[in-house]
C-alpha cells in the first residue's frame, strides 16, 4: 500500500508548487506523507513547514531536482 501523495511542482511557475503543497497537507492524514517533486530546492518551504509542526527530508535527485518527503510530526 502506497501512502503517499504526490506533489509534482517541476516546472510549475511559483507560487503554484508552494499553494499545491499547502492543500495536500489539508489532506495529509495518517501514517500518510507527501513527496513533492520540484527542479530547484524550495528554501521558503522549510521554515514553514517548520512552524506548522511537519517533519521533511530532502533528497537532490539524479537529474538535479529535489525530493522533499513530508510528515505530520
Amino acid at each position: 500500500m502506497n501512502n503517499d501523495i504526490l506533489v509534482d511542482g517541476r516546472w510549475l511557475e511559483p507560487p503554484e508548487p508552494m499553494e499545491q503543497v499547502l492543500a495536500a497537507l489539508d489532506r495529509l492524514g495518517a501514517g500518510e506523507r507527501i513527496r513533492f517533486l520540484i527542479h530547484r530546492e524550495p528554501l521558503p518551504l522549510y521554515p514553514m513547514l517548520d512552524r506548522l509542526g511537519y517533519r521533511h527530508e530532502v533528497r537532490m535527485l539524479d537529474d538535479g531536482g529535489f525530493e522533499i518527503l513530508i510528515r505530520a510530526g
